[in-house]
């Protein structure tokens, strides 16, 4: 999960699979940060990814926003903040 294109995805998907709860996953996040230190290639953006990706394909709250509002709000979440997710963990990537 190095601060690479490809760590940015498998970190989307990991975040996406164990359906990451940013408050309860902070400690979680900083240590993919610190384990990234140690070996030498800071990745800022991966923990951002972790945190932010899981709440946006959080598939409980598109669940419910389907079910109150409707099925193309609930398609548009992820369409929407998944890109705009992992471009900033990119940008993170590079400048932090």
């Amino acid at each position: 999960m190095g601060p690479t294109v490809l760590g940015l995805l498998v970190t989307l998907f990991f975040a996406t699979v164990i359906e990451v709860c940013s408050e309860g996953s902070s400690p979680l996040a900083f240590e993919i940060y610190d384990k990234s230190i140690q070996a030498g290639a800071p990745a800022f953006g991966n923990s951002f990814v972790f945190l932010m990706a899981g709440v946006a394909t959080d598939y409980t709250e598109i669940g419910l926003i389907w079910h109150n509002i409707g099925r193309r709000a609930a398609l548009w979440i992820p369409i929407i903040t998944v890109p705009q997710i992992l471009v900033l963990g990119y940008t993170f990537n590079l400048f932090l």
